[in-house]
């Protein structure tokens, strides 16, 4: 195998995406014996610093990689897996979901300080509505800035004192080794994270079988369980990866052997009505448990609240 071609993994230019994918092409190389190029392919969301809702929502950081994978200049793509649409992509799949990192959003604010001690009229930067929406709906007076970049940009920002804190997902921090940066990790309770989030997407044609077998191997079981229960409920609600919708699902021993446990919300952007519901099912039903959470969000108004 020394002599067998490199396999060409796509992957975003940022240095988030290139250290995620950077571990992914290091577990690959281990496994297939062969050498991984990370092939940088820039996205329309790279390219364009307006809002994502703005500029095509969800798929604005996957439609050029699923492109070149389609188009046969990428053998592999990763994805963070909370970027994908959540219908299926015709031609692909996703072969593995790689152990996942800590889901949970963190804080980092000037001073070391906490949301509990930030003051009201404290200005925290976020681009994402499901933050905006919860952060608001704490009733602590903030002044909720969007904000867009890369981590150093939006941790400039709190440097420079443009705003007095950003939130951002601790699995990024975590991947690109600046863990000590974070002032406050959120409990889910406070803010739930983005369905998906912490997660990857190993992503290979669907006619190259023999790939995706290989990369099956990478796949770990609890975190798919976890992924497909998470973004069952944002497609049973209509709803894309810039919508309010926050969802965390675990999967622990129960009396009869492992059991997921999903915790769903949906919010108004402007923070004035929230709803919050948990649901519980056997693993090998994932995805039903994560539509059935979604038809009693649903039943409480959630439509309302995810707006057209």
């Amino acid at each position: 195998m020394a002599d067998a071609p490199a396999l060409r993994l796509g992957t975003r230019g940022s240095a988030l995406a290139l250290a995620q994918s950077g571990h992914v092409a290091e577990a690959v190389s281990a496994r297939l014996g062969r050498p991984v190029e990370l092939v940088r392919v820039q996205t329309e969301g790279d390219r364009n610093a307006a809002a994502i809702a703005q500029i095509g929502g969800t798929g604005v950081f996957v439609t050029a990689l699923r492109d070149a994978l389609l188009a046969g200049a990428v053998d592999v793509a990763v994805h963070s897996y909370k970027d994908l649409p959540t219908a299926p992509a015709h031609g692909l799949v996703v072969a593995a979901v790689p152990p996942r990192e800590d889901p949970r959003d963190v804080l980092v604010a000037r001073d070391g300080l906490t949301l509990g001690e930030l003051g009201a009229g404290a200005r925290i930067g976020t681009g994402a509505p499901r933050r905006t929406a919860q952060l608001l709906g704490l009733g602590l007076g903030f002044d909720v800035v969007p904000i867009r970049g890369n981590v150093d940009t939006r941790i400039g920002k709190v440097r420079s004192g443009e705003v007095d804190a950003v939130v951002l997902a601790r699995a990024g921090l975590a991947r690109l080794g600046r863990l000590d940066e974070a002032t406050e990790v959120i409990d889910p309770l406070t803010v739930l994270p983005a369905p998906a989030q912490g997660a990857l997407a190993v992503e290979c044609r669907a006619d190259d079988a023999e790939l995706a077998a290989l990369l099956g191997g990478l796949d770990d079981a609890d975190t798919r369980t976890a992924v497909v229960a998470e973004r069952a409920l944002l497609a049973a609600l209509e709803a894309g990866c810039t919508a309010p919708v926050g969802a965390l699902a675990q999967v622990a021993e129960g009396d009869d052997g492992l059991e997921l446990y999903l915790r769903g919300l949906v919010a108004a952007v402007d923070g004035s009505d929230a709803v919050r519901l948990s649901a519980t099912g056997p693993t090998s039903e994932a995805a039903q448990v994560g539509r059935r959470l979604a038809a009693e969000l649903l039943d409480l108004g959630a439509s309302d609240l995810i707006g057209p």
